[in-house]
């Protein structure tokens, strides 16, 4: 069992699909536990609204206000290692995600010199979601720690939410998905929504189930490089597993920004620019390899432009 209570999930990873299921679970409990590190004093970011955090726990304690920041110096979409992008197949397997749904997808977008950068893309958890505004049926909810959750049960598929999201990231279960025989263990809740539902829309809610119980979320943790960090905006603290950070000053020392923050969705997902040259990768070099589900089937193929064909 694990620290949820649910039956701890077992499967194999494809030969070629890198980290396994065993491996990245091992990895996650090897690395800082989010108990440890969120010890730290209260302290503030600047600019940063935070409103979440504001409200107290039944302990006295301020709550949790949880965010993201992805460092594009140390993003090399692993190519440099010859492997899918880890943060998305740890996700993937660790949710059951159905196949063709990459909650944590990493783009491959153009520079000014003819050059590319790699930028993994989870859900913004958005402190203006439009998603949750247009819900008509309150499905679509923020939690009092600032993550964006699906109650599949009230969910009825009308898609509001995903007409309505600036960034793409919410998927649409059209049918039954296929799942390993390990996911009919699993216990749904909409902190870890699985088995995923037929006709509901799902998306990366940050693990939290995870940070719930003091662990990483599997992006951060399966994350080769130690691109991903996990946040609290109210202490002010970051980590990606091995090392802690104070947040303000991570992001303002390396020129962090949030991505179509114009829009006012307050995005909690910070990015510091790079292009992977953190490990001696020039913008020129590499190209995304597709990650795949250990249960059949491939992400979509960057060096060709489409999702596989059935039976390719």
């Amino acid at each position: 069992m694990d620290s949820c209570g649910k039956r701890e999930h077992r499967s194999q990873a494809s030969s070629d699909g890198g980290l396994s299921r065993r491996q990245f679970i091992t990895r996650s409990a090897g690395v800082v536990g989010l108990a440890a590190v969120l010890a730290s004093p209260l302290l503030s970011i600047s600019g940063q609204k935070a409103a979440a955090s504001q409200d107290a726990r039944p302990d006295g304690k301020k709550n949790r206000a949880w965010c993201m920041v992805i460092d594009l110096k140390k993003c090399e979409g692993c190519v440099t290692i010859d492997q899918p992008p880890q943060c998305t197949q740890a996700c993937i397997q660790g949710h059951f995600a159905p196949k063709g749904q990459e909650w944590i997808q990493v783009y491959q977008h153009e520079t000014s010199t003819n050059g590319h950068y790699f930028m993994p893309t989870p859900c913004f958890q958005c402190e203006n979601a439009p998603c949750v505004n247009v819900c008509p049926v309150g499905a679509t909810y923020q939690t009092a720690e600032g993550i964006v959750l699906i109650d599949h049960k009230r969910c009825i598929g009308c898609r509001l939410c995903m007409a309505a999201c600036p960034y793409q990231r919410r998927f649409f279960n059209w049918a039954t998905p296929e799942l390993p025989p390990e996911a009919a263990f699993a216990e749904y809740s909409p902190e870890y929504p699985v088995p995923a539902v037929k006709g509901t829309v799902i998306k990366c809610m940050f693990c939290a189930h995870y940070l719930a119980n003091g662990r990483l979320p599997y992006c951060v943790a399966g994350c080769p490089m130690k691109a991903l960090y996990i946040g609290d905006l109210s202490e002010d603290i970051a980590t990606d597993g091995q090392k802690i950070v104070k947040l303000s000053e991570f992001i303002a020392a390396n020129d962090g920004y949030r991505y179509k923050e114009d829009l006012g969705t307050q995005p909690r997902v910070w990015y510091l620019p790079g292009h992977g040259q953190a490990f001696g990768r020039k913008p020129d070099e590499g190209v995304l390899k597709p990650v795949e589900w250990a249960w059949g089937g491939q992400g979509f193929d960057r060096q060709v432009g489409i999702w596989p064909q059935e039976g390719r």
